[in-house]
């Protein structure tokens, strides 16, 4: 079944800290909008929804993993 990778699921053990920073920092909720619309497009194309090359998915799919890492090391440092 094909999901969203949404970052409380990924990381429940900081979703107080997820939400309090959606709220309380510009620089964390900018990340955080960036991974959701990230994260939407690639479902939309693996629901085939949108169309897209292999490549391309591959591409977003990386793009989604080097965000999360920025996001972890966020949550870690804050």
């Amino acid at each position: 079944m094909i999901k969203k990778h949404q970052l409380t699921n990924d990381f429940p053990e900081f979703e107080t800290k997820i939400n309090d920073l959606k709220v309380n920092n510009a620089h964390f909720k900018k990340l955080f909008e960036t991974y959701d619309e990230l994260d939407h497009e690639i479902y939309r194309i693996e629901s085939d929804a949108e169309p897209a090359s292999d490549e391309a998915l591959n591409n977003l799919r990386l793009e989604r993993v080097k965000l999360k890492d920025e996001i972890y090391t966020f949550l870690q440092q804050n």
